[in-house]
């Protein structure tokens, strides 16, 4: 049996490696300031992603998607805008979802939800 904190990074790692076979630049993973996280940030062409990762179990009474609620989604744009400021980046922007759902012989199946949360600045 494995923690939740070790399913968290089996999906992470998972969803972070289908970004990079779909020609996404990993730019950071755990990204964290203060209380503020970012999973995966990542640059494809001239946009910049921030991708929150979602990781259930196979079998799981609730899809991994169930869990991006609004209240995250506002803790989301918070360490988005903090990073935003660090990094200096001046261009476009897109929050995306990560829904893996890790199977127990340890395959995972990550669907990519791009424009899964929208911004207004």
């Amino acid at each position: 049996m494995t923690t939740t904190a070790e399913t968290g990074r089996a999906g992470e790692h998972a969803a972070a490696e289908h970004l990079r076979q779909a020609g996404y630049e990993i730019r950071d993973t755990n990204w964290r300031a203060g209380r503020d996280e970012l999973d995966i940030v990542a640059l494809r062409g001239e946009v910049l992603h921030f991708v929150e990762v979602k990781t259930r179990r196979a079998g799981s009474l609730t899809p991994p998607e169930a869990a991006a609620t609004q209240r995250k989604f506002r803790a989301l744009t918070r360490a988005a805008a903090r990073y935003l400021r660090t990094a200096g980046w001046q261009g476009e922007v897109q929050f995306d979802l990560a829904a893996v759902t890790l199977s127990d012989d340890g395959r995972a199946d990550v669907e990519l939800i791009e424009r899964a949360m929208e911004h207004h600045w």
